[in-house]
């Protein structure tokens, strides 16, 4: 079973409906999950933002937070997660923003992605991000990341359930 199939079979469970916001993964998370028979009922929207023009004005991340921590940053994939969970009918958003590579820049090595995870639990907002370093070529590291992104919901979902947010 895939971790899409996987992540489908929790999100039917568990009553969640996911929006995302991508950047380096550029729509794969989307298309992992829509890959699965029966899964439209569960993805709200999918962002495909890649300039930071775009990650402002669709999703409300702040000028100075890309000024302060970079594009490739905890920081601004937490305001991504925070935008598209804030515009969609869904309860649970995961973002992605990184460098795929070849090439290191601006110091931050190829492979480097960050994540943000939001969820909506009795009105209440949970957010957790992470900075991970992925290897391999431009598509490897897409689909691992984008992989990853899937596989870490469930847990963090529980985490936002039992108010875990450490």
């Amino acid at each position: 079973m895939t971790v899409a199939h996987s992540l489908i079979e929790y999100m039917r469970e568990h009553d969640l409906r996911l929006t995302t916001a991508e950047s380096c993964t550029a729509g794969l998370i989307v298309t992992l999950l829509a890959e699965v028979p029966g899964s439209g009922s569960l993805i709200e929207s999918g962002y495909v933002v890649y300039s930071p023009e775009a990650k402002q004005r669709l999703l409300g991340v702040k000028p100075r937070t890309i000024d302060t921590f970079n594009l490739t940053s905890r920081e601004v994939a937490e305001e991504m997660a925070l935008g598209a969970l804030r515009d969609a009918n869904a309860n649970v958003a995961v973002a992605t923003t990184g460098l795929l590579g070849p090439d290191d820049k601006d110091g931050i090595p190829a492979g480097t992605v960050c994540f943000a995870w939001a969820f909506e639990v009795d009105g209440q907002r949970a957010l957790f991000s992470r900075r991970e370093r992925f290897f391999g070529d431009r598509s490897q590291v897409q689909r691992l990341s984008s992989e990853y992104a899937l596989q870490q919901i469930p847990g963090y979902h529980q985490r936002a359930l039992t108010g875990d947010r450490r």
